[in-house]
């Protein structure tokens, strides 16, 4: 028996690493995606075949992660069958059109894809919530990366043109209509990073020993005033403690202005939220920097790094009749850079 699921990617509007540390985020499904075909297996064996890359994977489900494209697929299908959705091993077939390594969830989408079908295969009733828990344990208890809830919620729920206004405290969300005069364009800086090369992980460890110093599970209900006035603490811990709580507190401020139809706040508040990333969160590079400022200089209402940092796309609000314009005058004075994809409203 044959399953294919779809996935979206996502771009993540605001809200960079809050969502582990209790805060918001503002995520909006793409309409690029990811298609996986899962074929069960009567051993544990797992072939992979994927779309990008050369040849295929052989693994089975008692492998390790070793930092290796498969990994995810790997990880999802142990989880399928921790779960009881699968016995054994699958023959799996990938297409994906989310770019690896630009921060839109490529990881996150594979895993999520392949459990919803394993659990079509299944028949179960596990809701999309319980899918994404189970994504994120593949990740961070399988491949080792820290990641919070968003990106597995994202994925696993919200529909292209949709953002979700998300608490990943309590996984309460909700949908957030955006702009129909502006639209959310993904721009690829040509500088793709891996979430599993430490520099996440170090950043989550940092928050870690932020959260320790101020005896507390969420930096981001920190009020900014207590953080400015701690005394004996690390700067480094500070910074990365003051970018969550202000993060946190411009995801807030960002739901309040789409709803009102204040895309000029919303352009503001991803302007500051892009020198938070770069200054306190230390998350971005100059070839970003350098984007985002030409972003805003053409035309842009706002633009800001996306994703978990240090490489991948940045995600910018431009007014839906002058993108094109725009578009073609960013990418000639950045060559190395591409378009992805844009979020429209309704779209």
């Amino acid at each position: 028996m044959n399953v294919t699921a779809t996935s979206p990617g996502r771009v993540n509007l605001i809200g960079e690493h809050t969502d582990y540390n209790g805060g918001w985020v503002l995520p909006a499904a793409l309409s690029v995606s990811l298609t996986a075909t899962i074929i069960p297996r009567t051993d544990r064996r797992v072939s992979i075949a994927a779309r990008g890359y050369n040849g295929t994977a052989e693994r089975t489900l008692d492998d390790a992660a070793r930092r290796h494209w498969s990994d995810p697929a790997v990880g999802a299908m142990r989880e399928a069958e921790a779960l009881g959705l699968i016995g054994n091993g699958a023959d799996i077939a990938i297409s994906s059109a989310i770019p690896a390594g630009a921060g839109l969830s490529s990881s996150a989408a594979l895993i999520v894809t392949l459990l919803k079908a394993a659990r079509e295969y299944a028949g179960s009733d596990l809701s999309d919530t319980e899918i994404a828990l189970a994504a994120r344990r593949v990740e961070n208890e399988y491949i080792g990366v820290p990641c919070g809830i968003m990106d597995q919620m994202a994925v696993a729920i919200a529909k292209p043109g949709e953002a979700m206004a998300l608490d990943t405290a309590t996984l309460e969300y909700r949908v957030v209509s955006l702009p129909s005069t502006h639209e959310m364009v993904v721009i690829h800086s040509g500088h793709s990073r891996s979430l599993t090369d430490g520099r996440y992980a170090a950043r989550k460890e940092e928050c870690d020993a932020a959260k320790a110093f101020f005896g507390t599970k969420n930096l981001c209900l920190l009020d900014p005033s207590e953080i400015e006035s701690a005394k004996d603490i690390d700067e480094i811990l500070q910074k990365r403690a003051r970018h969550c709580a202000t993060e946190h507190r411009r995801v807030l401020a960002s739901i309040e202005a789409l709803e009102a139809g204040d895309t000029c706040q919303f352009g503001a508040l991803m302007a500051a939220s892009h020198a938070s990333m770069r200054d306190d969160f230390e998350m971005s590079i100059p070839e970003i920097d350098a984007l985002v400022a030409d972003a805003v200089d053409l035309g842009a209402i706002g633009a800001r790094l996306t994703g978990g940092g240090f490489g991948g796309c940045i995600v910018v609000c431009i007014g839906a009749n002058k993108r094109a314009a725009w578009q073609d005058a960013l990418l000639k004075r950045h060559t190395g850079a591409r378009y992805i994809d844009h979020v429209t409203a309704g779209a």
